[in-house]
């Protein structure tokens, strides 16, 4: 139940939030949007599955090898780490509070019935509800020492190695089956209304949830590195952070290069992090940058809005761009959406203190209705 008055503890100010952290999460929100509006929007999701894309543009050839090489997997990984920094970040300054762990798990709670909702409902893309789930597994390791963090991270990251090159028998559908799938995707997506394509997308759950068995270990590993990062101070320590950015884009190129795909996507979004975090924690580099961290703040409210935009476009039920857009046309289009959304951010925070996303999930977090203009926050 949510209650009028401010509870204690309450939300951390807007004076006191990182901001190279937001600036991140808001620079990650765009390859996540790019690789979504192109691989999950335009098409099916599982058409990837089914053989490369026959591409006679020039351009879109081009703008593919950018987004596979360069930011695919790459970026969703970035909000892995991200998100299992924050959660760390909040159960440490939660230390002092007799109810850390009930409104943590108050918290994943909530994300997991927004994740269902937007499963369900608008997109069966989401990653909210993977991440609600590998929250609860994540949170108790939170109690233990940086040691034991680590070594459960490397356990969980080499598992999923090891699970690509051997995966479990019957956990990936056939390619009887995603053939199937993909037909009836470009007719229902493209032409259906919305409750054929609700009917749809409840239809794939099954196969969606198959490819979220695939990285589930892996979004465990990056929350807890991203967690680690947090505790050893390596987010704010703007050497160590450039120590480690060259190296690893360094060797998660060249890992790329050299077919290791999982693990070079892993070694780049390491490097891509702390060279953006990096970067933004210079005075030079927070002008550079900042207009990235009001998107960054408002990432769960943007994700969502994306996804609402999104299925307007490019389902029957909208425009029905489905299956007709080449990749460079989608990416313009997500570029379009996004640039709007910075803007939207920008003017949104100038007046209130979070986004509307972001102030239901944090009033049923603590169970009392936050207060939202930025005057009022102040005052409080």
């Amino acid at each position: 139940m949510i209650t009028d008055s401010p509870a204690a503890p309450a939300p951390v100010p807007s004076s006191d939030r990182i901001d190279a952290i937001d600036v991140l999460r808001g620079i990650a929100l765009f390859g996540v949007m790019a690789i979504n509006v192109v691989m999950e929007f335009r098409v099916s999701i599982f058409d990837q599955f089914l053989g490369p894309e026959t591409l006679a543009s020039p351009i879109d050839r081009a703008v593919e090898m950018i987004l596979t090489q360069a930011i695919e997997l790459k970026a969703f990984a970035l909000f892995s780490l991200l998100f299992g920094a924050g959660l760390a970040i909040q159960f440490d300054r939660l230390a002092k509070s007799g109810r850390r762990t009930a409104l943590l798990l108050r918290r994943l709670a909530v994300l997991l019935g927004f994740g269902i909702i937007h499963l369900c409902l608008i997109w069966n893309g989401d990653i909210l509800t993977e991440y609600a789930l590998a929250g609860f597994i994540v949170l108790p390791l939170l109690f233990g020492p940086r040691w034991l963090i680590a070594l459960v991270a490397l356990v969980s990251l080499a598992l999923y190695l090891v699970m690509q090159d051997f995966p479990p028998e019957g956990l990936f559908p056939s390619r009887a089956v995603i053939w199937r799938d993909v037909t009836d995707a470009n007719r229902i997506y493209a032409t259906g209304g919305f409750l054929d394509v609700l009917a749809f997308r409840l239809r794939e759950l099954p196969l969606v949830a198959s490819l979220h068995a695939f990285v589930f270990l892996r979004t465990i590993g990056l929350f807890l590195l991203g967690a680690l990062a947090w505790r050893s101070g390596l987010v704010q320590n703007t050497r160590g952070l450039f120590v480690i950015a060259f190296p690893a884009i360094t060797l998660g190129a060249a890992l790329l290069y050299g077919g290791m795909e999982p693990l070079g996507t892993i070694v780049l979004a390491l490097g891509y992090g702390a060279a953006i975090l990096g970067i933004a924690n210079f005075a030079r580099g927070k002008r550079l940058l900042g207009w990235a961290a009001p998107l960054g703040r408002m990432a769960f409210t943007n994700y969502v809005a994306q996804s609402i935009v999104f299925g307007w476009i490019f389902y029957g039920y909208g425009l029905g761009l489905f299956g007709r857009l080449g990749i460079t046309e989608a990416v313009a289009i997500g570029i379009a959406v996004y640039i709007a959304q910075v803007l939207f951010s920008a003017w949104w925070l100038r007046r209130y203190r979070y986004g509307p996303l972001e102030w239901l999930w944090r009033s049923l977090m603590y169970g009392a209705r936050q207060p939202m203009a930025v005057g009022k926050a102040a005052a409080v």
